[in-house]
């Protein structure tokens, strides 16, 4: 393997796990933890990730726009089917997640539709749409997930009503629910679903089975999930006795 497909390798492990180790990597490339460190140096010259004791871990820059690119055309069907729920003049709020970002580039054609968001994807995405109205909540940057979150965010959140909520998620499970590696964006989260009609969950299906550092909604809590069709059968059946589902 040249250096080219090691690297490329390096970095999709990062978007896909958070970090990597150096004797694992070497293992898995067959190849000396020299070589593995020499290239982790040149990534992080580069400013790709950070060194750590043993391994790495991505630049929050670069850990965001590793995980925007991660299953895209899993994650365009999927906002593209959120956007589909969306109607004219409709009010709707999105929280901070890759895939629920692409949902707003998809209401194309709809017209005076209000959207509350933490996300400044979101607000990235939306802006070249004069149709779409955005109102971004204040709070602390935070880097990771290009969100705004703590005590401001969560009282903006609590001056406004809306149709429907799309969340994303770092991972979900029948047994663990919701989950997310930041507290503050689980709380966002749940205070959304109290404000809004409807409750929809946007996720590929390669973060079912996975759990972040805190639970933050049961799936019975969800009025639903939109996913691809890498899911499991024993899983869809599991997740169908307690939500709908909708396979894109």
């Amino acid at each position: 393997m040249g250096r080219a497909q090691r690297t490329s390798y390096i970095l999709d492990r990062l978007a896909v796990e958070g970090e990597v180790n150096v004797n694992v990597l070497a293992e898995e490339l067959d190849v000396s933890p020299v070589t593995i460190r020499t290239t982790l140096k040149d990534l992080e010259d580069e400013g790709h990730l950070v060194r750590t004791h043993g391994g790495a871990r991505p630049t929050a820059y670069r850990n965001i726009r590793l995980r925007q690119s991660d299953r895209i055309e899993d994650k365009e069907r999927i906002a593209r089917a959120a956007a589909e729920m969306v109607r004219d003049d409709d009010r709707i709020m999105i929280e901070a997640g890759t895939t629920c970002a692409l949902v707003v580039k998809h209401l194309t054609g709809r017209r005076g539709v209000q959207v509350v968001t933490n996300s400044l994807l979101v607000f990235q995405n939306a802006r070249p749409n004069p149709h779409i109205r955005v109102t971004l909540t204040g709070g602390s940057f935070h880097a990771e997930t290009e969100s705004l979150v703590g005590p401001v965010t969560e009282r903006s959140i609590n001056d406004f009503n809306a149709r429907l909520v799309f969340l994303g998620t770092d991972g979900f499970s029948v047994e663990r629910g919701l989950t997310t590696q930041l507290a503050e964006g689980g709380h966002v989260g749940s205070l959304m679903r109290g404000r809004t009609e409807e409750t929809w969950l946007l996720s590929d299906s390669s973060k079912f089975g996975r759990a972040g550092f805190v639970s933050f909604m049961g799936i019975e809590d969800v009025t639903g999930i939109i996913t691809d069709g890498d899911l499991p059968e024993e899983s869809i059946k599991e997740l169908t006795e307690r939500t709908q589902l909708r396979i894109v």
